[in-house]
């Protein structure tokens, strides 16, 4: 069993996750440390949401130990603990009013609440979310209906949110699932600058496809049925050998311009 490390980031210490006769992630060892900037991928079922749910303190697991920003799941109040992390996924998008406007979206973070209410933004929030969109390529969205934008600028705006109380964490979880290719590609680069950025937080991307890792990931982890094939540094652990090996099939990887690419080998 690993040795608990109380500077990481996140900490999982022989984390096994359960639900009735099925296991999600069996004895999962894994560290993140301070700025590292990892991806995670594996094919569907291989726990890559179970994995970012615990990252999240969405969960806890079934045994072991899960640490999350220095704090043991299960001996902290996560309702303290989340508002340090950021979060992106499908069923956080699903739970935003179609009728809310982008920059409410995205500044109702700061509340810890999906959708507006009765609260007073300040002016502070106000240029900080407006900033945030204009990082992302949005900023013309801000008045618009969230229920109006399509996947590309939704997933665009989701960052955003997920940016806006400065969190410790920042969690990705497909960003750019359902995107065209131009959409695709535009939020590769946008990420790049992030993960490039020294003051923006450690960042876990799951993904299913090595074309949207974005320069600037350090590391790799690559899951299986629930355990993990491979875990260390990008360029150690992505190849073809353990690729294939994920994926149940041959796989040939190849890297250009600091990109991966990956396509069936016969």
């Amino acid at each position: 069993m690993a040795e608990v490390n109380s500077d990481a980031v996140l900490q999982l210490v022989g984390v096994t996750v359960r639900r009735g006769d099925k296991v999600l992630l069996d004895k999962v060892d894994w560290t993140v440390e301070l700025d590292e900037r990892w991806v995670v991928i594996g094919p569907n079922g291989a726990g890559k949401t179970t994995l970012l749910q615990l990252a999240g303190a969405m969960m806890h697991p079934t045994s072991g130990e899960m640490y999350v920003l220095g704090e043991q799941l299960g001996k902290v109040d996560v309702f303290e603990l989340r508002p340090r992390i950021g979060f992106t996924s499908a069923a956080l998008a699903q739970r935003i009013p179609g009728d809310e406007k982008v920059i409410d979206v995205v500044i109702s973070a700061s509340y810890g609440v999906v959708g507006r209410w009765r609260e007073a933004y300040g002016r502070f929030d106000v240029r900080r979310a407006a900033r945030l969109l204009e990082r992302f390529g949005v900023a013309d969205l801000a008045e618009r209906p969230h229920g109006t934008l399509s996947e590309g600028e939704r997933k665009r705006v989701q960052i955003a949110r997920a940016l806006m109380t400065d969190p410790e964490l920042l969690l990705l979880d497909e960003p750019a699932a359902g995107m065209d290719l131009g959409g695709r590609e535009d939020l590769v680069r946008r990420l790049q600058r992030l993960a490039a950025d020294p003051d923006a937080p450690t960042q876990v991307l799951v993904t299913h496809h090595v074309e949207e890792i974005p320069e600037g990931i350090t590391h790799a982890m690559l899951l299986r049925d629930g355990r993990v094939v491979s875990a260390g540094l990008l360029h150690d652990v992505i190849d073809s050998e353990t690729l294939s090996e994920t994926f149940g099939v041959p796989i040939g990887v190849w890297r250009r311009r600091g990109r991966f690419f990956a396509r069936a080998d016969d």
